[in-house]
């Protein structure tokens, strides 16, 4: 089950006590369907739980008879699609009586006076995402949307998210394949939402989601700097050999400080050795810095002898 279900499944369990709490439930998943108009009321959905309490609620409430169909999905899930009508018109008409909605409104909007407690906004938001809401993986992406087929009925939505006190979420709205699709990014603020509207244990599991993808950022940065690091020491000591094989070739290592000749050998020895290695391996040892000067003294001899100067004087 995908994690948009999921979340589906645990808001539909959630549960509505209180005659408020259910009206404001059911005029969020109405207003939020496909269709919601007096010619027709019509849910479709993937999801079978936000499918069931569709139907209870809305026959609870307003004792309608909804139909309800499903057919097997084209997706490679093989789920099921549920699609629930409203038939009767008188049962239409009543709903719209019902939620304060004018039948012959020019345009749909979210009638604010079913919505006079921040409880109501809880449960109209449940309704709404259960209808017309999706979440993203957060093992992906951390991005909440609705789709809602009227561009007024959005920009309401904007809105009223905007306005719950207990939040702090600014969602957006674009269009897109003829839907006005309000979103929201951001793994704390879908979180903080998901909480508000019901379903503790999504928002938990996001949150999870987040602390492991910061483990693994976190590994990831750690292991890409070993890896440079270990590159940058490898080049490193591949130009300390080529000048220690210069100076061997054209002045030999007699012609070295005891101090040199020593750091020289050791290097050939053990080329893959890092500074505080070298360092340690010499009697007595010195630090990372002293061994750094002494690699540099090579490289400048051998660069001299190249460019056929006479080399420094070793110290």
């Amino acid at each position: 089950m995908s994690f948009s279900k999921e979340t589906k499944a645990e808001l539909s369990a959630a549960g509505a006590e209180s005659a408020l709490q259910k009206h404001s439930l059911v005029y969020g998943m109405l207003l939020f369907s496909k269709s919601f108009s007096p010619q027709c009321i019509s849910f479709t959905t993937e999801s079978k739980a936000a499918a069931a309490l569709y139907s209870e609620e809305l026959s609870s409430l307003t004792t309608t008879i909804v139909d309800m169909h499903s057919h097997l999905t084209r997706r490679g899930s093989g789920g099921s699609v549920y699609t629930l009508t409203v038939p009767d018109s008188g049962d239409r008409r009543r709903i719209f009586d019902l939620f304060g909605h004018d039948p012959q409104a020019v345009s749909l909007r979210v009638n604010r006076s079913n919505l006079d407690e921040e409880d109501c906004l809880r449960f109209f938001l449940r309704g709404a995402f259960l209808v017309c809401g999706s979440v993203t993986d957060p093992s992906k992406d951390y991005h909440l949307e609705f789709s809602v087929p009227y561009r007024n009925v959005a920009a309401d939505l904007c809105r009223v998210i905007s306005e719950v006190e207990v939040l702090s979420v600014r969602p957006r709205m674009v269009s897109r394949k003829g839907s006005f699709v309000v979103y929201i990014k951001g793994s704390d603020a879908i979180a903080d939402l998901l909480t508000f509207m019901g379903a503790p244990m999504a928002a938990l599991e996001l949150l999870n989601q987040k602390v492991l993808h910061s483990k693994r950022n976190r590994a990831n940065r750690q292991t890409n700097s070993e890896t440079a690091n270990i590159a940058k020491a490898a080049a490193a000591s591949a130009r300390q050999l080529r000048a220690i094989e210069v100076i061997r070739q054209r002045l030999g290592f007699s012609g070295l400080s005891d101090e040199l000749r020593e750091m020289a050998q050791l290097r050939l020895q053990y080329p893959e050795y890092n500074l505080r290695e070298l360092g340690e391996a010499l009697d007595p040892p010195i630090s990372r810095s002293g061994v750094n000067h002494r690699l540099q003294k090579l490289l400048t001899i051998a660069a001299e002898l190249e460019t056929e100067k006479p080399p420094m004087a070793a110290q």
